[in-house]
């Protein structure tokens, strides 16, 4: 007869799945490779390159939708990425006030269809040029209105990016010459937050001992904690980082140096002189062969730079197709609508002397969705693999 070893009561239920070893090693779960920082930014800033050809509000707005939804679908859930609500806040105040000054402070299109009429105030002869208050035109509100939602509309695409790209990725793909800079805007952008929650912090502290935290006096007692401790966290980075040897510059010929620095400040001065031609009517037979050398000596020189600036990567972040696929939507879009705006000026700059109502150009249209490509090809932070 087969004997059976019973197992101890409580061991095991019925129909329970068996139970792994402590020392069976569990599996992880493989997160998604982020995409590289610089693909991000390189995007967002096509997409705002693309918003300065145009004062159409319709293709505008849809700039901001495009951004928007990006952002919705592959926002990590990071600190730095909840900074795009501030940058939206921020552009609806810039839209604001360039409506308000352009109703106190008046504008220089001539209109025919008069809103309201302001209480004028007389100015001395030197203000020329300059009135407060008076007639408000429908034609000057209107101009206010493309001007300002094109400045909006920059600012959402930067906030883009800010919400997208890890600031100290970033720093680690910056070249060796502009180390030292990023280090100091990534602890900027670090340390901001932390005030903003000390002083949070403080002030709910004083809130539960019953004592006041608004005014001069509340001001006083929460500011100078906050100021301390922002000084201890400053003291004790900067003794970390000059134990790690943050700082350290190594010694390159006199040529080497003179060489770079003739690079870089030609390169900046031939990147100016290549935007204002591309900005101008005159120049834009020379904009863009300027803009394109000027570009290449000013990387030149920071390669040549980054030699005085000695140091290693650890896990350097790889540019993979994806990458290329994020980057050539921006760079398609900000291409099509400069190819638009030249072919097509009276679409993409609605005029407002005398009032037309907008239209929405159907091939501009379609070259903006384009920049929807990386909601689709890039990782999402939220799933694993």
């Amino acid at each position: 007869m087969r004997r059976t070893t019973p197992e101890p009561a409580g061991s095991r239920a019925a129909g329970a799945a068996p139970v792994p070893k402590s020392g069976t090693p569990q599996r992880r779960v493989a997160q998604p490779t982020p995409l590289h920082p610089g693909a991000w930014w390189l995007w967002s800033l096509s997409l705002a390159t693309a918003a300065t050809r145009t004062t159409n509000p319709l293709l505008l707005t849809l700039l901001i939708t495009v951004s928007a939804y990006v952002v919705a679908t592959r926002r990590p859930d990071t600190p730095w990425s909840r900074s795009y609500g501030a940058f939206v806040k921020l552009a609806l105040a810039v839209l604001l006030i360039r409506l308000l000054f352009a109703t106190i402070l008046g504008s220089p299109i001539p209109g025919t269809h008069t809103l309201l009429t302001l209480p004028e105030v007389g100015l001395p002869a030197w203000a020329q040029g300059i009135r407060l208050g008076g007639a408000v035109t429908a034609e000057a509100l209107t101009f206010a209105l493309y001007d300002g939602l094109k400045l909006a509309t920059l600012l959402i695409c930067v906030g883009a990016a800010n919400a997208l790209a890890n600031p100290s990725r970033l720093l680690k793909s910056l070249p060796g010459a502009l180390y030292e800079m990023g280090v100091a805007v990534v602890v900027a952008l670090t340390f901001a937050p932390n005030l903003i929650a000390d002083v949070q912090r403080l002030r709910a502290a004083r809130r539960l001992r019953g004592r006041p935290d608004k005014g001069l006096r509340g001001l006083l007692q929460v500011g100078l904690p906050v100021l301390e401790g922002a000084l201890e966290r400053s003291v004790s980075l900067a003794a970390a980082m000059d134990a790690r040897g943050y700082g350290r510059t190594a010694q390159v010929p006199a040529a080497v140096r003179r060489t770079t620095a003739a690079l870089t400040l030609g390169g900046l001065l031939g990147v100016c002189a290549g935007t204002y031609g591309l900005l101008t009517a005159e120049g834009a037979t020379y904009g863009i062969p300027v803009l394109l050398t000027g570009l290449a000596a000013a990387l030149a020189g920071l390669r040549l730079g980054g030699r005085r600036s000695p140091r290693t990567r650890y896990r350097p972040d790889c540019w993979d197709v994806r990458a290329w696929l994020v980057v050539a939507s921006g760079v398609a879009v900000a291409a099509l609508l400069t190819l638009a705006a030249a072919r097509d000026p009276a679409a993409l700059h609605p005029g407002v002397v005398p009032l037309v109502a907008p239209t929405l150009p159907l091939w501009p249209a379609a070259a903006i969705l384009l920049g929807l490509l990386p909601a689709f090809v890039a990782p999402d932070p939220k799933e694993p693999l």
